[in-house]
């Protein structure tokens, strides 16, 4: 080891162990999840690669929340039957956790814990303020939810990861998912990009926003950060959301682009992703 790395060696340490907190609540005995060889995605996926970031995964989390929140279903759904308001947080580590869980862990954790979602989504239900009903167990709604996810982590890697990725390689991430998506009960299920964006223009015209949206995204945005020194970071995650949303989901939220402030947010943002998988080698 060089001298260099020695020095480094700390500070990489530092940097990392204040990442793994914010990720894995340590009052609940969670700890970080070991990467597995047997785990259901093998280490020479792309799903490695792009779940591994992160900084880009963030930043796609976020906006996929936007994108998802969209529909008035699922909407309802985080409205009637979720703490949003008090554990918005709590909300983003869960999903960070299970992201974690099904790309690295043990299978037979990643099986237990898809079957896990799947029977609490087969609970969840109710009815729309125009008194239609829904439920979150719906495959097409499922294929809302998906989709918004998997476009939302993939742009944020080639944003912030990877600008370069082939369109073979985002193909074949696309494809990956369907390992996470069947077992959840999604329908369609799309095996290319091309797919999982046409799956995303169909359900365009069910997209509404009303004060619920901007109450749901406004907590998302402005919810309080961890620590003092978390928020620069989180506000320039939110404000890298944004502008990695769609440009109609950001009229229909009602929300712009950073102006001339744009080119200093994607090289900061690019800086710290660099710096975040620095630490973690």
């Amino acid at each position: 080891m060089s001298s260099a790395d020695r020095l480094a060696r700390p500070l990489k340490g530092l940097i990392a162990g204040q990442v793994r907190a914010v990720f894995n609540d340590r009052s609940s005995g969670e700890v970080p999840v070991v990467r597995r060889a047997d785990a259901l995605f093998p280490p020479d996926s792309v799903a490695w690669r792009v779940h591994g970031d992160v900084t880009s995964m963030l930043v796609g989390g976020v906006t996929a929340l936007m994108l998802q929140m969209l529909h008035p279903a699922v909407l309802a759904g985080v409205w009637d039957h979720s703490g949003f308001r008090d554990d918005m947080q709590g909300r983003l580590r869960r999903t960070a956790r299970f992201i974690a869980v099904t790309t690295y862990g043990a299978p037979e954790d990643a099986r237990a814990l898809l079957a896990k979602v799947r029977r609490i989504h087969d609970h969840i239900g109710g009815s729309l303020p125009d008194g239609t009903p829904y439920r979150a167990s719906e495959p097409a709604l499922l294929a809302w939810v998906h989709v918004s996810e998997v476009l939302s982590f993939l742009d944020g890697w080639i944003r912030y990861g990877e600008p370069g990725m082939s369109r073979a390689d985002q193909d074949r991430y696309v494809r990956e998912m369907a390992r996470i998506a069947e077992p959840l009960g999604v329908d369609p299920i799309p095996t290319t990009r091309a797919e999982a964006e046409a799956i995303q223009r169909r359900m365009r015209e069910d997209l509404r926003v009303d004060a619920r949206t901007r109450d749901v995204a406004d907590v998302l945005l402005n919810q309080p950060a961890p620590s003092i020194a978390a928020r620069p970071f989180q506000a320039m995650t939110m404000q890298a959301a944004i502008d990695l949303l769609p440009g109609w989901a950001r009229t229909l939220h009602g929300l712009e682009r950073p102006g001339i402030t744009l080119p200093l947010l994607r090289a900061s943002t690019f800086g710290v992703a660099s710096t975040l998988r620095w630490a973690f080698r």
